[in-house]
């Protein structure tokens, strides 16, 4: 690696390696807490007796509110700072794991998996305070290394948490298991608001100049930010419908249609917030300084939708996939096989951070989205008759290209408006939970080999948004309220 953008990671001394610690690590058990569940519902499953359509129901619930609140956490973060967010974020998701583990209802249970979804607004703000911390060449390898090691949580709870509940015994060794991760959760919640710094010794945490909305600078762009909050809507609308008797009848179809118009409601509001905000801004005149392009969000908001959408899509899809696919395979080993698409993210990630910030971040981002369109068509290919490693070896070498892709995005988000870096970062993770409930609702219509064949023609509409993205160069500016200019280096590949 080039030492200009390699880090030294054990170098604990330097107070941007031991923010990066404190952060990722956050963020692993963020995803720990998220998916403490997974692992153990055929437990929860037999303690409650739960139908099949119920469980179904938890997986949907939990990905449910995660869209909402990336947005909303985004613009939090950068109002407030990423120690206060991420620290509250920690505390509260922790009596919300504590609650689940104890429930003794299908409706508390449902409840308390819905509210869970909001932890998975964490790692937008880690992304924000990362940034903070390291330069334009060392920014990509860092949030790779960020994003990429704490995405591990949930692979780690996997692997951990069916052995605790062994170990604690009994019908409630389940309940111990996960409760186990809330109260750690909420410890290191303490730690974290202890020991994390929002920025530097001397540096200036920038402040976007109004919040409620993500602010623009021209008047198409703020359409384009209009038009970019529809499929948001839409996901939702989307997931209470897969919640109704046409999907898995958690409630009713009156139930359903009050959900879509409270949406609609809250949509209007959003809009008219949007363009109030926006249109007051635009009319006082953006100045040069403090314009950004829009265009460089909606392409990674599709990137990502491409990228971390199908990671979700396929990482909850693949077990059983492979489980019907090869014969004579048991589903411990199945999970192990499919485990290797998210093991890859302790890599993977951060390589694709690193090729950005040493070879350019479009270049970067057309090679993995190429790549990953490749990699779904090939296994959009495989069936029985395939060996089963050479399976597994595409499954692999797909999802390189998967995380890496979402490693290059998040390395580009943090050099468009360093002021708004949590609703960038809170807008793209939220495309890419968008991009879940897509892929996921066309597996329950299409066959296995479709689905996968849907992802990669979906993934070349990506590579064509990237051929337009621009390359970061140069400075971008931040004004203080006093009119104080300040400029960060974005570097110039």
């Amino acid at each position: 690696m080039s030492s200009a953008t390699s880090l030294n990671l054990f170098r604990f001394s330097d107070p941007k390696i031991k923010t990066l610690h404190l952060t990722w690590f956050a963020f692993f058990l963020t995803f720990a807490v998220w998916f403490a569940h997974a692992p153990l519902l055929s437990s929860i499953q037999e303690t409650l007796d739960l139908t099949d359509a119920q469980v179904r129901a938890l997986l949907i619930l939990n990905v449910a509110i995660t869209i909402p609140a990336r947005i909303i956490v985004g613009m939090l973060v950068d109002k407030l700072g990423p120690r206060l967010i991420y620290s509250g974020l920690l505390i509260i998701s922790a009596f919300l794991c504590i609650g689940f583990a104890f429930a003794n209802t299908y409706t508390s249970l449902a409840i308390f998996r819905f509210l869970l979804g909001f932890v998975g607004a964490g790692f937008v703000i880690g992304i924000r305070l990362v940034s903070e911390w390291f330069p334009a060449h060392q920014v990509g390898t860092a949030e790779g290394i960020y994003g990429g090691w704490g995405n591990f949580g949930s692979a780690a709870a996997a692997m951990t948490l069916p052995a605790l509940a062994l170990a604690f015994g009994g019908d409630d060794g389940w309940r111990y298991a996960i409760a186990l991760v809330g109260i750690l959760c909420g410890v290191y919640g303490l730690v974290f608001y202890k020991l994390a710094r929002n920025t530097p010794k001397g540096s200036i945490y920038f402040k976007p100049k109004k919040s409620g909305a993500m602010l623009v600078s021209s008047w198409g762009a703020l359409w384009a930010l209009i038009l970019m909050n529809i499929p948001m809507y839409l996901a939702l609308g989307l997931l209470a419908w897969r919640l109704a008797p046409g999907g898995v009848n958690l409630y009713s179809e009156t139930t359903m249609y009050a959900f879509w118009v409270g949406l609609s409601v809250v949509f209007v509001y959003h809009t008219w917030q949007t363009w109030k905000i926006n249109a007051e801004h635009l009319r006082e005149g953006v100045p040069e300084l403090e314009k950004y392009s829009f265009k460089q969000v909606g392409i990674l908001n599709i990137a990502y939708f491409a990228t971390f959408g199908s990671e979700l899509a396929v990482v909850s899809m693949l077990p059983l996939y492979f489980l019907q696919t090869f014969e004579g395979l048991n589903p411990v080993t199945a999970g192990l096989l499919a485990s290797g698409f998210a093991f890859m993210n302790l890599v993977s990630r951060p390589m694709g951070g690193w090729f950005s910030d040493r070879y350019g971040r479009r270049r970067t981002l057309i090679i993995m989205i190429a790549g990953l369109a490749v990699g779904y068509f090939m296994m959009g290919l495989i069936d029985s008759h395939w060996w089963i490693l050479i399976a597994v070896l595409v499954t692999m070498a797909c999802s390189f290209f998967v995380q890496a892709g979402e490693g290059a995005v998040f390395a580009m988000i943090p050099l468009i408006k360093r002021s708004m870096t949590g609703q960038i970062a809170g807008m793209a993770g939220a495309y890419g939970n968008v991009g879940a409930v897509v892929y996921l609702t066309v597996l329950s219509f299409v066959s296995y080999s479709v689905f996968f064949y849907v992802i990669a023609a979906s993934a070349l509409i990506g590579l064509v948004a990237v051929f337009f993205m621009d390359n970061p160069k140069g400075h971008i500016a931040e004004v203080m309220p006093d009119g104080t200019v300040h400029t960060i280096e974005v570097g110039h590949k």
